[in-house]
């Protein structure tokens, strides 16, 4: 069940604004983003709905300069944030963020 259409919708259009050209991908329960949707593990960020929160996943966040500390998580690479409503979006870092996301996933072979 979706926690908030309104926030998922506000993160999608922020991801698609940061990194014209993305394009999405239904998996894992949630909405993920690529810039070579015809490849598997290319995926830079994912947008998942749960009950209390809705998440930004960055599948190489452990790789991205996070000066604000917005990050979280201790995996080996991936990181999260965790947003309850869409005035907790910081446009600006998020942005950012997933602008070196996106550049990372260029970088994988």
């Amino acid at each position: 069940m979706s926690y908030d259409r309104a926030l998922v919708g506000a993160l999608h259009d922020l991801i698609l604004r940061a990194v014209p050209g993305a394009e999405t991908v239904s998996k894992y329960g949630g909405t993920l983003y690529t810039l070579y949707p015809a490849e598997n593990e290319r995926q830079f960020c994912g947008v998942f709905s749960y009950k209390e929160h809705v998440q930004l996943s960055f599948a190489a966040g452990a790789l991205l300069e996070d000066s604000k500390h917005l990050l979280s998580g201790g995996g080996k690479y991936r990181r999260h944030i965790n947003f309850k409503s869409p005035d907790e979006i910081e446009e600006e870092s998020i942005s950012e963020l997933l602008q070196q996301a996106a550049e990372e996933s260029n970088t994988v072979d």
